[in-house]
């Protein structure tokens, strides 16, 4: 469930908190301010455990902002999609 932001697909996450990451951003010239939780990159919006053919092959996560047309989102938290007992 993903209440604070959109679900989205990410290639890959990082913490909000790593300094290579700050400092890659930086160099590119965006500055995110204070932020928690995980950045996504590369994202793409996701429905509800793959309906209309959508499916992750990574983890899954809820963001609360997706900056630079799927590029970046930010305030990231992992979800779990996974409905098997």
């Amino acid at each position: 469930q993903c209440n604070t932001g959109s679900l989205q697909c990410c290639n890959s996450t990082q913490a909000a908190s790593d300094p290579v990451t700050n400092e890659l951003l930086g160099l590119l010239g965006i500055v995110l301010g204070p932020i928690t939780g995980l950045i996504g990159f590369n994202c793409s919006p996701l429905t509800v455990a793959g309906v209309g053919g959508n499916s992750c092959t990574v983890q899954p996560v809820c963001c609360t902002s997706n900056q630079f047309n799927g590029l970046l989102a930010v305030g990231c938290n992992p979800i779990n999609l996974n409905c098997k007992d």
